[in-house]
């Protein structure tokens, strides 16, 4: 297996001769198999990860036979260079079910960072062919304090590639850094793809489950600064609406859908700017962009021509169609993206 690590490793060996800068990026390769019925070398993808020594430099391959892993699991900030390889996306899954109002050891509500099944603080974390679910019911509209996230990652520049993320209310967290999503499928109901980062989803299903109404991805970008956002390109939205496209929870929220297909599930308007809850908004339509670029399916023409969205031509949306979005040339291998 090519690693994405690999064009920094070039690419670093390069610059290390040119500027005398010794490379500190990962050295070597591992392997570490885990199965669920105790022919791997661990029978829990935490113990896995825990016989990973901090401040790893290794490219560590942790594969997971087929099963179900019940359990929640953590990768540490002191931990990079980390691949999850499962059997298949239909084969190998970890999965919990922590909602945010369930109590943690400290006997205060988790709330809906802490509920993911898996948490990824490491940089240079990957996954392939493998699903993270949470299994906590489906909450119906309006109900508190259900959000049940399958998936955080927190780090930077993390790959994923054939993967399944499945839960209801805030399925993925993509909290913080720059992330390319390939060919993932990502299901829920109510704004199940959700946070600050920067991220690239290309080829990916995403798959409503909502009930009454819903809605995809909620983006908190919120000075001018920030380079954060979501792009989404050449996916598939199917499902069950109605439902809201995106939802701009930040300022300067950035959400972008390029030759995307809707079904017909897409509300009336398809946006939500957060304009009735939010008191800095005089000057909103103005900073987020919610934007749309070639898309297509019945579902399409509900996000046209609307005051909170946008119609891109191609030189505002170019930067949303290709892996610099998220500095990929420098992280992500031409193969794998």
């Amino acid at each position: 297996m090519r690693s994405l690590l690999s064009l920094d490793n070039s690419t670093a060996s390069t610059n290390s001769t040119n500027h005398h800068h010794k490379w500190v990026g990962p050295i070597g390769h591992c392997v570490i198999t885990v199965d669920v019925n105790g022919s791997g070398d661990f029978r829990s993808v935490q113990a896995a990860v825990d016989s990973v020594p901090a401040n790893n430099r290794e490219n560590v391959v942790i594969k997971i036979s087929a099963g179900y892993y019940i359990e929640k699991v953590v990768v540490p900030v002191t931990k990079p260079y980390i691949t999850f390889q499962g059997a298949g996306r239909d084969a190998t899954i970890i999965e919990w079910h922590d909602r945010a109002c369930d109590r943690g050891p400290n006997g205060q509500q988790l709330r809906t960072y802490r509920t993911a099944s898996v948490t990824v603080f490491a940089s240079y974390f990957s996954a392939r062919n493998i699903s993270f679910k949470n299994t906590a019911p489906a909450p119906l509209p309006g109900m508190q304090g259900w959000q049940a996230a399958a998936f955080r990652i927190s780090g930077d520049k993390a790959y994923f590639s054939g993967c399944g993320f499945y839960g209801a209310q805030d399925t993925l967290c993509d909290d913080a850094g720059r992330h390319y999503f390939k060919e993932c499928y990502i299901e829920g109901s109510i704004d199940f793809i959700f946070g600050n980062g920067r991220s690239m989803y290309k080829n990916c299903e995403i798959h409503s489950i909502a009930t009454g109404f819903g809605s995809i991805a909620a983006q908190y970008r919120n000075t001018e600064e920030e380079k954060t956002g979501f792009a989404f390109v050449r996916c598939r939205v199917t499902g069950t609406g109605p439902l809201y496209v995106g939802r701009a929870m930040g300022q300067y929220a950035r959400i972008v859908y390029s030759y995307t297909y809707f079904d017909d599930l897409v509300t009336h308007g398809g946006w939500d700017d957060w304009e009735s809850t939010n008191i800095h908004t005089h000057n909103r339509n103005k900073t987020v962009l919610l934007g749309v670029y070639k898309c297509w399916g019945p579902g399409a023409e509900a996000l046209k021509g609307i005051p909170s969205g946008q119609e891109l031509d191609y030189n505002s949306a170019h930067r949303f169609l290709v892996k610099s979005f998220v500095n990929g040339r420098h992280w992500i291998a031409p193969s794998d993206s």
